[in-house]
């Protein structure tokens, strides 16, 4: 019986962990804490909701806001006549910054892919330092309010964001294989999870002196590491000297450590059609279409899954701390704090599970059971009782579950939809399919984040945990037909180790 191509191609001694220089510890950490950075000062925004509320709210209708004076200049400032209106603003934004991401993420990815990715990174993070010092430092201290200056901001705020994650997956792609790429991603992919836990805790250090010194402290952090990237970070192996992923031919095993994890159709069992494309490489373009890209194989299906995964993901990171405050009537400083617990089960979920990932060459299985998981635990924990360890431990769990599929699929199985057969050797791919990916993500988070302001209104938090079951089960149902390819191949895979003894 002949081996199946598919099968041949795994060698028996593989890496789960690729070598690296200290080219790749650089690569990996400045691209970790840049992201981590734009992520802080989205949390930023999060964590300070209930102050921003009090302050837009009429303090002779809001029981929370302290006295303020004299009157008349507050009185005449305000923006909301109580704080639902304030609380449902505080969404629209939310959804308003999640659009224009989304948007920018379908462009981000095509622009950065024809130009420097780092100076495309570093444009960005300065930029948007500066759009958030002005949205909560400057209008404060000017006290000037205003709902549509404030949605025209975050919409800049969030097509500057966008650049952010196309450009630091491409680099990653550029300098690390598929030997261990679901290990080194998913504990790189950690970084989103870092810059919330530092978000809240620079939130919280300040917090007390207002919510503009909040956003005025990460603001200036962004922009000192939007500085250090400019300069500092190397976007591709060339530039060193070393040979790019793929160019080395000093054994099969490196060439194996750049096949993608996703096969581009059933025929890639055939050896004959593997080896005519390992050798035609030459006419490929430089950089291929967005609708080219949108119609490699697993593109779609992973991208409206992402829509429904990172909806719920980014709800939880948007209104967790505002949930905490509001439900249980803990003080916000604490909530903010609290909130790192769903963060911390994300980092350990995205690295463990691609470690699994990893040993069973397989994604789609690990994800599926993860968000089986998932299901329940978001079950458990809408009826957390009110005891602050009770409810980390089970936000720990939910984060294990939710936050470790969606850092899989935005950042490993991403780098894996670039690097397809399709398109191997062909690194401009990874931006676009990484902006494809994650656009459309961003577009259901966004819609998700007004539901959820809007379920909450009218249902209460209870039917808020329910819509997001609903859309993790959907998760699962758009990727059930890449988990049935892969179950078949891991069943031939068994089979064939029971032939062959």
């Amino acid at each position: 019986m002949a081996v199946p191509g598919i099968l041949r191609r795994q060698p028996a001694n593989r890496a789960l962990v690729p070598q690296c220089t200290h080219h790749h510890v650089a690569v990996f950490l400045l691209t970790f804490f840049s992201y981590s950075l734009l992520h802080a000062s989205r949390k930023t925004f999060s964590n300070v909701k209930v102050s921003i509320s009090s302050q837009w709210t009429p303090s002779c209708l809001n029981d929370t806001a302290i006295e303020l004076h004299p009157y008349e200049l507050w009185n005449s400032s305000h923006l909301f006549p109580n704080a639902e209106d304030a609380t449902l603003f505080l969404g629209t934004l939310d959804t308003i910054f999640l659009f224009s991401y989304a948007v920018g993420l379908f462009v981000s990815g095509i622009v950065g892919d024809r130009l420097n990715l780092r100076w495309v990174l570093s444009f960005g993070m300065c930029s948007s330092a500066l759009v958030e010092f002005v949205f909560g430092t400057l209008t404060e201290w000017l006290h000037f309010y205003n709902k549509w200056f404030y949605s025209c901001l975050w919409v800049v705020n969030g097509l500057l964001q966008s650049t952010g994650w196309p450009c630091v997956v491409a680099i990653m792609g550029n300098w690390f294989g598929k030997a261990g790429r679901g290990f080194v991603f998913g504990l790189w992919s950690a970084c989103a999870s870092v810059g919330n836990i530092l978000g809240a805790f620079l939130a919280s250090c300040v917090l007390q002196y207002g919510y503009e010194y909040a956003f005025l402290v990460t603001a200036s952090v962004q922009f000192a590491g939007g500085v250090i990237v400019f300069f500092g970070l190397l976007i591709s192996p060339k530039e060193v000297g070393l040979p790019e992923l793929g160019e080395d031919q000093t054994g099969s095993a490196e060439e194996d450590a750049n096949k993608p994890l996703i096969s581009s159709n059933e025929e890639d069992e055939d050896d004959q059609n593997y080896t005519i494309q390992a050798a035609d490489t030459s006419n490929q373009p430089k950089a291929i279409g967005f609708f080219q890209a949108c119609c490699l194989p697993g593109v779609l299906l992973y991208s409206l899954a992402y829509a429904c995964l990172k909806l719920v993901n980014y709800s939880f990171f948007f209104w967790l701390p505002f949930y905490l405050s509001n439900n249980f009537g803990w003080k916000e400083a604490e909530a903010d704090q609290l909130s790192i617990w769903y963060d911390v089960g994300g980092i350990i979920g995205g690295t463990v599970q691609g470690l699994i990932s990893d040993m069973l060459q397989k994604r789609a299985p690990v994800l599926a059971v993860s968000l089986l998981f998932a299901v329940g635990s978001l079950f458990g924990y809408s009826r957390s009782p009110n005891s602050k360890p009770i409810n980390a431990f089970i936000m720990a769990i939910t984060g294990f579950f939710i936050g470790g599929p969606s850092n899989m699929i935005s950042s490993a199985i991403s780098a894996d939809l670039g690097r397809q057969e399709l398109v191997r050797g062909n690194s401009e791919a990874l931006a676009t399919v990484t902006g494809i990916v994650d656009g459309t993500g961003s577009i259901g988070a966004a819609v998700g984040q007004y539901l959820v302001s809007l379920i909450q209104d009218n249902l209460g938090w209870m039917w808020v945990f329910y819509f997001f079951i609903l859309m993790t089960s959907s998760t699962i149902l758009f990727i059930s037909p890449l988990l049935v390819k892969e179950m078949r191949l891991l069943l031939q895979e068994r089979r064939l180790h029971v032939r062959t003894g």
